[in-house]
């Protein structure tokens, strides 16, 4: 392998992220002071038949990360505290530490619920001011969000560079990458610590003779190029040495796509019947954000994993709708074929999706669902007017508060939003 180096040259300090230290965790710890101190997991649910989402650094002591399998973990760990998760609250405390963060600095960029990039100005694009700002920002945290509310902050001449240096210490971190210090800054790490670089693209490297962070960054781009089967190594490339890429200046909006909801079952609601009845729960949460979003869903997918691993999928195209009433009847097509395809296992796991969406301004075509029949193709104003009403319902009185053809009461232990690592969901959801 060639060990020709490309020019380093000195680079200002333009990018400094902001990464919460065990996030979940340390909110719990915040709102409890009993569990201060203490090792604790965040679960989706009380069961030593789950992972662990999250896991306080005292826990992390222990061996016990997140995903960890939780009766696993209370071997390694004594004394571990499972705590249910509570996403709204993790949504709430988001939006507290953008809001303090922002009375230092603008945020540029969110990476996720728990990390944030800042792009620097000239001012700031100097190691002094911008170890000041982030000191500032630290303390801030602490004293109006939570006293173990801590961050790992670093900095770096662009976004990807300032990622990995936030990552170099936790908890409460703060570390600079300067170019002229590479490679030898980080010629320890192990190359899954780098993001980008996870366990399926390892062994790709190790294929192209690259095993350690100082044959990554001598490589040439045409073999990362190769590597990674397109343009992914050249920006992977790029962006480790020191370059910036326009889209990392920018957090672009996503296109949605899709909007849907998965759960996974606890016992009580794994019996056929009890589960037809998450699914619809599911489908109605999916309608209302398709409703506020101003969409409209042209396909719906259901899947389901029995408890025997065995697998359901059912899929349907339809003409743009967007009411409960109409989905609700689709859903119940999709339900049959896919429960026939896991026989009498029980369910474990339900996914409903809402594909092929369209902006509701687009034309609307009237002769909805016509291989349903007439009953759900007759008043679509009145259906989508009546969806609305539960909407705006159970916005004001709260989650549930009125439903479509089951007793809210059924659901209240499984209806709550969740937090995915691709997109944080705004209060209203938690709400819908």
């Amino acid at each position: 392998m060639s060990q020709k180096s490309p020019p380093t040259t000195h680079a200002p300090p333009r990018w400094m992220f902001v990464d919460l230290n065990s996030y979940f965790a340390s909110v719990e710890q915040q709102e409890r002071p009993e569990l201060r101190g203490r090792p604790v997991i965040v679960v989706p649910l009380m069961s030593d038949h789950t992972c662990a989402i999250a896991a306080s650094y005292q826990a992390k002591k222990y061996g016990v990360k997140t995903g960890a399998n939780v009766g696993e973990a209370k071997r390694m760990c004594p004394g571990l505290v499972l705590v249910e998760a509570n996403h709204e609250n993790y949504v709430k405390y988001h939006e507290k530490i953008k809001t303090e963060i922002e009375r230092h600095y603008p945020i540029q960029v969110v990476g996720s619920i728990d990390e944030v990039g800042l792009l620097l100005d000239d001012k700031r694009a100097n190691e002094k001011e911008a170890i000041a700002l982030a000191k500032r920002i630290k303390q801030g945290l602490r004293e109006n969000v939570g006293e173990v509310i801590t961050c790992s902050i670093g900095i770096a001449p662009n976004r990807y560079l300032a990622k990995v240096a936030s990552d170099l210490t936790k908890p409460d971190g703060l570390e600079v990458i300067r170019l002229e210090d590479m490679p030898g800054r980080l010629q320890d790490l192990k190359l899954t610590d780098l993001p980008g670089i996870g366990r399926n693209m390892e062994p790709r490297l190790h294929e192209s003779g690259i095993k350690t962070f100082l044959d990554l960054w001598y490589a040439e781009p045409q073999v990362l190029h190769k590597v990674w089967g397109g343009v992914g190594g050249d920006r992977f490339w790029q962006r480790l040495h020191g370059g910036e890429l326009d889209d990392d200046l920018t957090d672009l909006p996503v296109q949605n796509r899709s909007i849907g909801h998965s759960h996974v079952l606890s016992p009580e609601f794994r019996g056929h019947r009890e589960a037809a009845v998450v699914a619809q729960r599911l489908l109605l949460k999916a309608a209302s954000r398709l409703r506020r979003m101003g969409y409209r869903a042209t396909e719906m997918t259901l899947s389901l994993r029995a408890e025997n691993q065995g697998r359901g999928k059912a899929h349907q195209r339809f003409l743009p709708v967007s009411d409960s009433f109409a989905l609700t009847k689709t859903l119940e097509v999709l339900w049959v074929s896919a429960l026939h395809q896991i026989g009498e296992s029980r369910v474990k796991k339900i996914g409903v999706t809402l594909q092929g969406l369209e902006d509701v301004l687009s034309p609307q075509q009237l002769d909805l669902f016509p291989e349903l029949g007439s009953a759900i193709t007759a008043d679509v104003g009145r259906r989508d007017k009546l969806s609305k009403i539960m909407d705006d319902l159970n916005q004001e009185f709260g989650r549930d508060s009125i439903a479509l053809g089951f007793a809210p009461d059924l659901v209240k232990t499984f209806s709550g939003t969740k937090i995915a690592f691709t997109r944080i969901p705004d209060l209203q959801e938690f709400k819908e």
